[in-house]
């Protein structure tokens, strides 16, 4: 193994004979002190906490120094993601019937459009991204993105699957109650193509459930570039 490293014998020696130093005690002793205060929150608490509370212990440490210790010993906090609401179902404006009734079959293509709106974290903030899929290749028709849960978005979105598929009249366009697909301009829109509205139940996301965001297909050729077209 010296050989290999590249180590003196009498190095190594030294080495593994040299008494444990100060600061590897006091690692040792500040590990174990981080381990029981984390066990006692239950995993939920990170280095600042910790921190706070290792101070009040009479252990003069620092969040930088706590934040190391616990990455070496493979500690890091339980936390709860943040909710984010995408629908506002509380408004005036008239509200579609449901016409899918959890029926999400269809014998074609740009017959039933299913839409919904999510949210992702990004290193700018929150981001919205509005989705449109064909209920019968389950494929991403389009999808737009904004920093807003404006209307804009969603109409942004439809009119692009409107210039790329070109679907014929009596489309039905499905998604939940939120104001952006209740809106007067969106309905304006779905009354110009001879498009049909329908909504899922308030409150009820199995109306929606083809829309599960990790079973949506998308197209080899979809990409943030070529969508903005």
């Amino acid at each position: 193994m010296c050989r290999v490293l590249s180590v003196s014998r009498s190095g190594y020696y030294r080495w593994r004979n040299r008494p444990e130093s100060q600061r590897a005690i006091e690692n040792r002793c500040l590990d174990a002190h981080i381990k029981a205060i984390f066990n006692r929150h239950k995993g939920r608490c990170g280095s600042p906490k910790i921190t706070d509370e290792l101070n009040d212990m009479g252990f003069p440490v620092s969040k930088n120094r706590v934040a190391r210790r616990m990455k070496a010993i493979g500690l890091r906090s339980i936390y709860r993601r943040k909710y984010r609401t995408t629908t506002d179902s509380k408004h005036s404006h008239p509200v579609a019937g449901n016409l899918l009734q959890r029926n999400f079959t269809t014998d074609g293509p740009d017959k039933v459009w299913v839409s919904d709106i999510t949210y992702i974290a990004t290193a700018r903030g929150w981001m919205y991204l509005t989705v449109f899929i064909d209920l019968f290749s389950r494929m991403v028709v389009v999808w737009a993105r904004s920093s807003s849960l404006s209307a804009e978005m969603v109409l942004t979105a439809l009119g692009r699957g409107i210039r790329n598929r070109r679907p014929g009249s009596g489309l039905i366009i499905h998604s939940d109650r939120g104001v952006q697909y209740a809106c007067k301009d969106f309905r304006k829109v779905l009354k110009k193509h001879g498009f049909v509205q329908s909504m899922s139940r308030k409150g009820d996301c199995w109306e929606r459930g083809v829309c599960p965001w990790g079973t949506m297909q998308w197209p080899s050729h979809f990409s943030a570039s070529s969508n903005r077209n």
